[in-house]
């Protein structure tokens, strides 16, 4: 027969469920946006203080880099907030009380 015991596959199948929740925590597509958006706006920010004159006055004296970037950080951070007030919820842990033979008379 098998070498595994029903307690065993039990076991294992609970902690592929444990690393299934904390990968899905990992990759939650809020933490994934929100890091992106600021990092890109810390990029474009940086682009919109440095700019030249010559790249203002292209943009009608307007410095579309500086105000981007700042709402990129404020998307971003919003994102990032989101996931800090909000975590995914645990899973609810499955029933593994086993099932008791009903009592011989």
């Amino acid at each position: 027969m098998s070498d595994y015991s029903e307690d065993d596959v039990q076991r294992e199948v609970t902690e592929l469920e444990k690393r299934s929740a904390t990968a899905a925590r990992l990759f939650d597509i809020r933490r994934i946006i929100g890091g992106l958006f600021v990092v890109y706006g810390v990029i474009v920010t940086v682009a919109g203080i440095t700019a030249s004159d010559a790249d203002l006055a292209k943009a009608g004296d307007i410095n579309i880099n500086l105000w981007t970037g700042l709402g990129m950080l404020a998307l971003g951070l919003f994102f990032l907030t989101w996931l800090w007030l909000r975590p995914l919820p645990a899973p609810a842990p499955e029933s593994t009380a086993e099932e008791s033979p009903p009592p011989s008379a």
